[in-house]
């Protein structure tokens, strides 16, 4: 019984198996725009989990914004990426591209970060020497001394 349901298992698998590969579309995106497609893709998916209301706010609905700017539409887009993702090389190939630029992308959006927040604390730091400077100097006025008038001099000259 064991062995019959094994033999099964196999003959479904193997029937179920088809090596038919995707035929390659006529109007077939190419692996540079391909990667900068999916570029924007993922980082307007990563904005829309962010906030998606922001976008379209601004007019930019996701599901619409990258077929416009590539001039495309969803069924090049999808026969594309099913081209390609059945080799897997090459799909492969065009996501190391889009992982670079992310990356890119991360190193220099850290490094204008790290730069405004060191602008940020010089201007504090300005600030707060300009403030301690200003109170130092406040302290090392010499304060003066009121003379005291003894009214009685006034008095008694004023009599004679």
């Amino acid at each position: 019984m064991k062995r019959i349901l094994i033999v099964l298992v196999i003959i479904s698998f193997f029937g179920c198996y088809s090596d038919s590969k995707p035929k390659k579309p006529e109007n077939l995106i190419s692996k540079d725009k391909m990667a900068n497609i999916l570029y924007d893709v993922f980082i307007l998916n990563a904005a829309k989990g962010s906030n998606k209301s922001i976008l379209e706010a601004q007019g930019i609905y996701p599901e619409n914004y990258v077929f416009e700017k590539y001039n495309i539409d969803s069924l090049q887009f999808a026969l594309s990426n099913d081209y390609y993702g059945f080799y897997v090389e090459e799909y492969e190939s065009i996501i190391a591209r889009v992982e670079k630029r992310i990356d890119n992308d991360k190193i220099t959006y850290k490094a204008l970060a790290e730069k405004e927040e060191k602008d940020k604390q010089r201007k504090r730091d300005s600030i707060r020497a300009l403030s301690d400077s200003t109170k130092i100097k406040s302290i090392k006025k010499p304060v003066q001394k009121e003379k005291k008038v003894d009214y009685k001099d006034y008095i008694d000259e004023s009599s004679k």
